[in-house]
């Protein structure tokens, strides 16, 4: 079974963390982005086969949403 999920991907410090909204228990990082996004993957896939081990919902793939929102800040 294939699954999509968003991340959000973080700079940290000179690194990336990332975090998954779907899977609130998966959080991870790496030194770059590449090896971030690696991580995740496999943060993403261990959370996944924990959940169905233990019976749990898998949560469905969802697609990622990213909204800007504009904020005015007047003038000191």
């Amino acid at each position: 079974m294939d699954v999509q999920y968003a991340v959000i991907l973080e700079p940290d410090d000179g690194a990336f963390s990332v975090i998954v909204p779907a899977l609130p228990e998966v959080h991870t990082f790496g030194e770059t982005q590449e090896e971030a996004l690696r991580n995740a993957r496999e943060a993403i896939e261990l959370a996944l086969i924990g959940r169905r081990d233990l019976g749990e919902e898998i949560p469905p793939s969802d697609e990622p949403r990213v909204e800007r929102i504009t904020v005015s800040i007047p003038a000191a």
